[in-house]
């Protein structure tokens, strides 16, 4: 046993290293001299008194620090082969540049005493023709200078003043929140951190003029040990080598930050607010200078005269534009809000472009001019789309066709209000059922559907109390939602289905960046037809009657709440982040009228919903997690348009649209290929793993690839008799989950995106040949049967999906 083990090692061994060498063969160098030494590798080994993750970090900015006659740029090609063009010649001269460079670089990071060490002799290889040169620099960072003491004195010796003292009181009010922190380590980013906070502090209390220039940061590096009179030269050498001991074992600095010495001090002074104009119907082709200066025949003001509309024919009034400015007359200059309602009064709409301008009135007032360019108020838009609704486009059989005509009003009643209406038609065909004499329905046209939608977008929150008002005065992109709309669908022989909804609610983004939507009403009614075919359905899957039920929806109060995050992280720039969580209720209000049971819906549902990616100079790492419980209330199920699905382009993609779970029932498998096997279910767990890397480009055209794996499934939250194993249990869990693994192609057109992706089920719930559904690598199959004798259901391990966008 022994004696095999070793064999099989070693086979393993020798066929890594094979593959290795493969892989090492296929990169390719062009463009190199022959026979003469040129620069195939960088490396940068850093050592030295910090942890790991600073040592990478190091490394990884380092690497940029390489003089560009001394760098060897390798393209990386398919994720795996690399390509190197044009290298460098190598010239020793260089090595001393990217010293001086790294140096200087180690210096704006707090590492004063780094000794840089190269690797000389440089290490050659010869191959063929090609000397390829690998430079080495090994750099010892030693220790970080850390911050001894933090202080501010920034009375100006110059001009002493009692202007002096309130700067100096403001940033002693704000010194809590330095980002200088007496034992952390320095460097020059959070130097200048620091100055940029204090400068947007004092901006953002009156002082206009005031910047970056009129503040600098005193560092004393000296040894107070080095101050003592002595005569002795034993004794002034012992000192200087105290000191320098001290220096490089324990570096501290002192920080004072300290007011530039000016002879113009009107930086000083404290601004308020004067009169704030709007210029609404803005052309491009004008000058924001002359529309300043020019005569106005139309002026329209408020009661206290400091907000001034300035039009050609009055198409705006001045509420809109009241709501989303968050500076008055009178008021202190604040520079976040100033910036805010510009920001604001830019996503509304209504206008296409917004500039503004600061202007200086007497000694301390500042006016502010808003120029905005407005939309055409009326657009008309028609987009038509196509899809197929199956695990394989390649030989699918259901194709959906809509056409949808869209009317669009960015300002009605003169309020910036957004108008739009939506009628869309669509049919979905089955080229399966036509083919098939035997199908359960023979229509090549499986299902139509009509929809007509309208919907209100109102730039502020219209609350019935006016202390609501007030609360809510100081959020950003408010705005309130009202919508209605009315749908017909149709799958022929099957069910027939009518609904109308109607909804208010309201959006506003808080100041910690959630977006937040709160539907406080929602109505929903529904009413479905049960045709022949559905009654068949229903005798083969009779857990499916509950959730094909009419019944309406009815969200009151808490109706649906979401709030949503998308940020960067500060300290990985290249990391992004989103999150949202959700809920939604129907019926808790009307819960207590037993004669609304059988009429309105009682559930409620929760999800959770989290993404990241990181970015690399040629690939992006991205994730997804989302998991969602819908829990039906007095004894009711789930009606099936609020359950959840899995498959298709978007999720878990080695199966078809709606064609995974539930849990490890196989009951929907066992069905004819042309019957009704979409899958419905009360909870839904799913994450996804994608590296995406670039190819090729033609063009305008990008080319990329991913690399990607699915894991998830779809459940009910009772147990029901008939489809057993369909219910979610804690202890069947990992049994339960299906893995799913593929690549694909990424044709980025710019403005759209086409994907064409392949999966292969590695786990499959529903394969009962193998251990907890398992694929075999021995008994690999790319199609299998269920355990279906009078129906043979052929099921594909596999499938080829087509999607536009990225799938998250």
């Amino acid at each position: 046993m022994n004696l095999f083990y070793k064999t099989s090692l070693l086979q393993k061994i020798f066929w890594a290293s094979c593959f290795v060498m493969i892989i090492a063969s296929c990169s390719t160098i062009k463009n190199y001299q022959p026979n003469k030494p040129f620069v195939f590798e960088n490396k940068i080994i850093v050592t030295g008194n910090v942890n790991k993750d600073e040592k990478k970090r190091l490394t990884e900015q380092l690497n940029n620090y390489w003089d560009d006659s001394l760098k060897s740029r390798k393209v990386t090609q398919f994720g795996i082969f690399y390509k190197l063009k044009n290298p460098p010649v190598l010239d020793t001269i260089n090595i001393s540049r990217s010293k001086t460079f790294m140096n200087a670089y180690l210096n704006s990071q707090g590492y004063y005493y780094a000794i840089i060490k190269d690797s000389s002799p440089i290490k050659i290889d010869t191959i063929k023709d090609q000397l390829r040169a690998t430079v080495i620099m090994k750099i010892d960072v030693g220790k970080n200078i850390t911050i001894d003491s933090v202080s501010y004195s920034l009375t100006d010796s110059l001009h002493k003043s009692k202007k002096d003292s309130i700067l100096q009181n403001l940033a002693m009010v704000q010194f809590k929140n330095t980002v200088l922190v007496k034992g952390k380590p320095y460097n020059k980013q959070i130097i200048s951190d620091e100055l940029d906070r204090l400068v947007s502090w004092y901006r953002q209390n009156g002082y206009y003029k005031f910047s970056r220039e009129h503040v600098f940061a005193l560092v004393d590096t000296s040894n107070e040990k080095l101050f003592k009179l002595t005569l002795d030269p034993i004794e002034l050498a012992k000192l200087i080598a105290e000191a320098d001991k001290t220096r490089r074992e324990n570096p501290t600095w002192d920080i004072t930050i300290k007011q530039r010495k000016v002879r113009d001090t009107s930086h000083l002074n404290k601004f308020f607010i004067g009169n704030i104009y709007y210029y609404p119907e803005m052309k491009i082709t004008d000058s924001p200078d002359s529309l300043m200066t020019q005569k106005w025949i139309r002026e329209l003001a408020n009661k206290k005269g400091d907000l001034i509309i300035r039009d050609y024919k009055g198409k705006f009034i001045l509420k809109p534009l009241r709501e989303h400015t968050f500076l008055r007359r009178d008021s202190m200059y604040n520079e976040d809000r100033y910036y805010k309602t510009v920001n604001t009064l830019s996503k509304i709409p209504s206008w296409k472009q917004i500039d503004a301008r600061i202007v200086q009135r007497n000694v301390d007032t500042l006016d502010l001019h808003f120029f905005l360019i407005p939309q055409k108020k009326i657009q008309t838009d028609y987009r038509l789309e196509t899809s197929r609704n199956s695990g394989d486009f390649t030989a699918g059989s259901l194709l959906g066709i809509s056409l949808s005509a869209i009317l669009n009003d960015r300002n009605v009643w003169r309020r910036a209000i957004q108008s739009s209406t939506n009628l869309t038609g669509g049919v979905e065909l089955n080229f399966l059922n036509a083919q098939d004499n035997n199908a359960t329905q023979n229509n090549f046209i499986q299902s139509v559907q009509f929809s007509l939608s309208h919907t209100y977008s109102i730039p502020s929150l219209l609350f019935p109390v006016k202390r609501l008002n007030k609360i809510f005065r100081g959020v950003d992109n408010k705005r309130t939602i009202i919508n209605a709309s009315s749908s017909y669908t149709e799958r022929f022989e099957t069910f027939r289905l009518r609904n109308i909804n109607a909804g208010f609610g309201y959006e506003w983004q808080t100041k910690r960046n959630w977006v937040v939507a709160w539907r406080p009403l929602n109505i929903e009614l529904y009413s479905i037809d049960t045709l022949k075919g559905l009654k068949l359905i229903f005798q083969q899957n009779p857990f499916l009657k509950n959730s094909f039920n009419s019944g309406n929806v009815l969200g009151f109060g808490l109706g649906n709440i979401s709030y949503t995050k998308n940020f960067t992280s500060k300290k990985k720039p290249d990391n992004s982040h989103l999150i949202r969580l959700g809920f939604e209720e129907s019926g808790l209000a009307t819960s207590a009228i037993k004669s609304l049971d059988n009429q309105i819906y009682t559930f409620i549902k929760l999800e959770a919903d989290y993404r990241f990616k990181h970015k690399f100079p040629k690939s992006e790492f991205a994730y997804r997690f989302f998991t969602g419980v819908g829990i039906p209330l007095s004894g009711q199920s789930l009606p099936f348009f609020k359950q959840y699905f899995a498959g298709g382009p978007n999720s878990m993609r080695a199966w078809g649209l709606r064609q995974l779970g539930l849990g490890s029932s196989i009951l929907s498998d066992t069905l004819g290929a042309t019957d009704f096997r979409d899958r419905f279910g009360d909870m839904q767990f799913e994450t996804n793993i994608e590296h995406r890397f670039n190819i090729a480009s033609f063009g305008s055209l990008k080319l990329g690839s991913a690399l990607f794996a699915d894991i998830g499934n779809v459940w009910n939250l009772r147990k029901d008799l008939i489809n057993t194993d369909a219910e979610f249990n804690l202890k069947r869990f990992t049994k339960d989950i299906a893995i799913a693994v593929g690549t694909g192609l990424r044709m980025d057109f710019s403005f759209f995106l086409i994907r064409v992706d392949f999966a292969y089920k590695v786990k499959d719930p529903g394969r009962k040949s193998t251990k907890d559904g398992w694929m075999s690598i021995q008994n690999f199959k790319w199609t299998e049967q269920r355990d279906n004798p009078p129906n043979n259901t052929t099921v594909r391990n596999f499938a080829f999906q087509l999607g536009i966008g990225l799938p998250f």
